[in-house]
């Protein structure tokens, strides 16, 4: 069991369990439990999609005017989970957020499909909607109006979330699971690790 922990960045570690579990997790290997919280403190959490784990950061994209953007503007700070039911691994992070760039949010936005453009660029997301028919009538619209080549609405974009804690987890026999937790004071240090009791 120790061989899937081995390496002393926990964000590499993150980076090749997704690479496993996209050949063996059925759906959504990349599907996540995003929490965030109110300016009242209440917390909100939704899955979302995680696009990319680079060398430093989880990245994710959404609809800057949405609940959970406005949330995540406000306080700068979100966790997330991933749960691999194939692997019978998760990944628990708490981090500082910021905006990718817009150059990296172009270049994403042009690789999804045509479809997923017009409903990104169309949906007020988190917003009342009085019917399906106002949904589709819009996405019409905007495919009529961008001639099939639709740009990145400004207002759309991603988000890279810098991880000061990380815990890995992964199934032990009799419930004695192996659990690591990766903290540090600040982006850009070095990682501590400690083991904990399951």
């Amino acid at each position: 069991m120790s061989n899937i922990f081995d390496g002393s960045d926990p964000v590499l570690i993150a980076k090749r369990w997704m690479e496993e579990a996209e050949k063996t997790e059925l759906n959504d290997a990349n599907a996540m439990a995003l929490a965030s919280v109110d300016q009242a403190g209440m917390p909100n959490v939704r899955m979302v999609l995680l696009k990319e784990i680079d060398e430093t950061s989880f990245i994710f994209y959404t609809n800057y005017n949405s609940v959970k953007a406005t949330e995540i503007f406000d306080s700068g700070k979100v966790a997330l989970v991933i749960h691999w039911k194939s692997l019978r691994r998760q990944i628990r992070v708490r981090g500082e957020v910021e905006r990718t760039s817009e150059e990296q949010a172009d270049k994403y936005f042009k690789t999804r499909s045509l479809n997923s453009r017009y409903g990104a660029i169309a949906s007020e997301q988190s917003k009342p909607l009085s019917s399906r028919d106002e949904l589709t009538q819009r996405v019409a619209a905007v495919m009529k109006s961008t001639s099939g080549n639709p740009e990145r609405p400004k207002y759309w974009g991603g988000f890279k979330i810098k991880p000061i804690e990380i815990e890995l987890w992964a199934d032990g026999e009799d419930r004695l699971h192996n659990r690591f937790r990766y903290t540090r004071g600040s982006t850009g240090y070095d990682w501590n690790s400690q083991r904990l009791f399951p």
